[in-house]
């Protein structure tokens, strides 16, 4: 009795086997894609420039990209090696990147390298430069909380953190570190 025993169950293991098959090797591969594609961009530009004016018709600010995708549903819009060149009159400031996000609320979030550049003449200040820069395009108000070099050309400020008004060229830094003044 003990040998037909043992030939049920290799049948019955075969048989559980062959049923269970498909469910185990089906669980993987849905896995593996949904791992794979999060989110697919409704839109992607390549080489893009682009012009935004502000609802009274001034310019607002220009874009120019390697690479933008925007994500209509989720509500923002992502950049590679992005140019977005902030104008208000007087003061214009061009911000660099490695990558950039922008929301529906005008917030730009520059990420890698970051770097701001005074577009005016004459301007005390010259550059900001940051790993992390979040920019309100409708108030050119300019945040970090990261390390910040601040350079212009008689002087080089460093910090941690940093709050700016582009409008009207303040700059706050949270913690300030040193400053370099140079000979005129």
């Amino acid at each position: 009795m003990t040998v037909l025993r043992v030939l049920l169950l290799i049948v019955f293991s075969l048989t559980m086997l062959w049923l269970w098959y498909p469910y185990l090797s089906q669980s993987g591969q849905v896995t593996q894609r949904s791992e794979e594609v999060l989110a697919k961009p409704d839109y992607v530009a390549i080489d893009l420039k682009q012009t935004n004016y502000a609802e009274n018709g001034q310019l607002s600010y220009q874009i120019t990209a390697d690479r933008m995708e925007l994500y209509q549903e989720l509500g923002f819009s992502h950049f590679t090696a992005p140019i977005f060149t902030l104008h208000n009159d007087q003061q214009n400031w061009q911000l660099k990147a490695n990558e950039a996000t922008l929301y529906g609320n005008n917030t730009l979030i520059l990420e890698g390298q970051v770097q701001a550049t005074n577009l005016t003449a004459d301007a005390m200040i010259k550059h900001i430069n940051a790993d992390h820069v979040q920019v309100d395009i409708n108030e050119k108000h300019m945040r970090s909380e990261h390390p910040v070099e601040i350079t212009g050309p008689n002087l080089t400020i460093s910090g941690k953190g940093l709050v700016a008004d582009l409008n009207t060229e303040i700059i706050e830094l949270i913690n300030h570190t040193e400053t370099i003044y140079y000979e005129q």
